[in-house]
């Protein structure tokens, strides 16, 4: 067997009275892929924090080529030839690719001034060796999130990065940019580089990972190769129990039509026509740029539709805004939930209340202690400690920002929820908490619209599966039929004889 290229040993940190790690290993050979997971709050990200050296360990040792090595600054990491590409990326979208490229190494002329010939002829070298086809030329902005994380591996390629650790790469991705993704993670292990793979999603772990090593609570748990290790044993690694099918529910009684959207249009889109019922889940499903987040925001009164009726509980919805949505008794979750669904450097108490203060005004006075109570009720229902009221929402593990989210409109109690990528970057423990509480919504007479990317998930939830394809709605699946070849086949348009969706179809 070789002999680990990294190797971290006994590595503990403490924040005040909390344990982030005690004691744990992990070591990563050249030429592998070794997959970390673990609940968020697993300890993982503190781990990477010490290896890239923007915080310090309280014990333990870091070994190199079986040399101990101090890492006290991201310098020092990169002396060492370690790159990590986090989940929020580290970059300069005002600038060109070229420039992010060679920031920090910024070539000069004869004369003292950036040479940007050969500034832009690096970057095509740099992009060439991943097989990025990017124009080095365009602003980094106007690249989608899948091609800017290239831009980043382009530069840590470039650095000679002899470990590359990967923070939940495909969190924001279509299926076509994370295949292109696993490409280059392919080629790098080929190329003898060793990574570490951080990610919730099991399919992508098992289709990359040589080893899998399992955090929980700041401790190891265990090491196995893909050959030794099940999916079910990861699951009970991870969260110290079995919790069997994620997405078990009993069968659901739906009521009355609570949502009613006829020929809705904008440009590109629609026409859309679909119910949504009081005390079911329906699942709209499709390719990334079919069309769903779009259907969602027309709904919401976050884009201006160009035709079409809304009827919320029998009553015309047509907001020009979402606080008019909101009157209407809407909700919205939306996928991007740090720039579009939270306040980030506000307080959870004023996150979860925001949209929700004019039930508690008197006399024209907030009445300040029911907000707080109000909200502390609905964390205890969500599982959020009670003492993470006065931070900011920025502070929370991505799970527990999710959860913030949705109790905002728990306080609401809106009629109609549109939940758009619910469980995106959240762990798995989290991801049945959220089922379950869908399920409970829904049991309690919401009408719940969910998007979602993972097929598995928009399957297992829902009562009905809308399949969009083109901006349209080009079948409806009752839950008895919708298996993931079924979706995908309308999604894909492999079909050739599409049946007109049964709009009002109740199960």
């Amino acid at each position: 067997m070789d002999s680990p290229l990294l190797e971290l040993t006994d590595i503990a940190k403490r924040f005040g009275a909390t344990i982030a790690l005690n004691n744990v290993r992990f070591d990563l050979r050249s030429g592998e892929v070794h997959a970390l997971m673990g609940e968020n709050g697993a300890g993982k990200s503190t781990l990477m924090k010490i290896l890239s050296g923007n915080i310090q360990r309280d014990a333990g040792m870091i070994t190199i080529d079986g040399k101990p090595v101090d890492i006290r600054s991201p310098r020092d990491a990169r002396a060492q030839g370690i790159a990590i590409i986090h989940q929020e990326l580290n970059t300069v979208p005002a600038m060109t690719v070229a420039e992010n490229l060679s920031l920090g190494q910024e070539p000069r002329n004869r004369f003292g001034m950036l040479d940007r010939t050969r500034v832009l002829r690096d970057a095509r070298e740099k992009l060439a060796r991943i097989h990025a086809d990017i124009d080095p030329s365009r602003p980094l902005g106007s690249l989608g999130i899948g091609m800017q994380q290239m831009v980043e591996i382009a530069r840590a390629v470039s650095e000679k990065a002899r470990v590359l650790v990967l923070d939940e790469p495909t969190a924001a991705l279509s299926r076509t940019e994370a295949q292109q993704l696993y490409a280059v993670v392919n080629r790098m292990r080929d190329e003898g580089v060793g990574l570490i793979y951080i990610s919730h999603r099991m399919e992508e772990v098992w289709q990359l990972a040589d080893r899998i090593t399992v955090f929980r609570d700041g401790t190891y748990v265990g090491t196995g190769t893909r050959d030794e290790l099940s999916e079910t044993d990861v699951v009970r690694m991870m969260v110290g129990r079995s919790i069997g099918d994620l997405y078990r529910h009993e069968p659901r009684t739906p009521g009355d039509v609570v949502l009613d959207v006829k020929d809705l249009a904008a440009e590109g889109l629609g026409p859309v026509s679909f119910q949504l019922r009081a005390g079911e889940v329906v699942s709209m499903s499709g390719l990334i740029g079919s069309g769903r987040t779009e259907v969602a925001r027309l709904i919401f009164g976050a884009d201006r539709r160009k035709g079409g009726v809304v009827t919320v509980n029998g009553k015309p919805s047509h907001p020009v805004d979402p606080s008019q949505a909101i009157a209407d008794g809407l909700a919205m979750v939306p996928e991007d939930r740090k720039g579009q669904g939270l306040f980030l450097d506000h307080s959870v108490e004023r996150n979860v209340s925001i949209s929700s203060l004019d039930q508690f005004v008197s006399g024209e006075v907030v009445q300040n202690r029911a907000v707080r109570q109000a909200v502390l009720q609905q964390m205890e229902r969500l599982r959020l400690r009670k003492n993470a009221i006065d931070l900011p929402a920025r502070a929370l593990s991505g799970g527990n920002q999710q959860k913030v989210a949705l109790a905002r409109w728990l306080l609401r109690d809106s009629a109609v929820m549109i939940l758009d990528e619910p469980t995106r970057g959240v762990d798995i423990g989290a991801k049945r908490e959220i089922y379950e509480l869908i399920d409970a919504l829904a049991r309690a007479g919401k009408a719940i619209l969910v998007i979602s990317s993972d097929l598995p998930e928009a399957i297992g939830i829902a009562d009905r599966v809308l399949v969009v394809r083109g901006g349209r709605i080009v079948q409806e699946l009752l839950a008895d039929a919708a298996t993931e070849e079924n979706v995908m086949r309308h999604a894909v348009g492999a079909s050739a004889d599409y049946q007109t969706p049964n709009t009002g179809a109740q199960p």
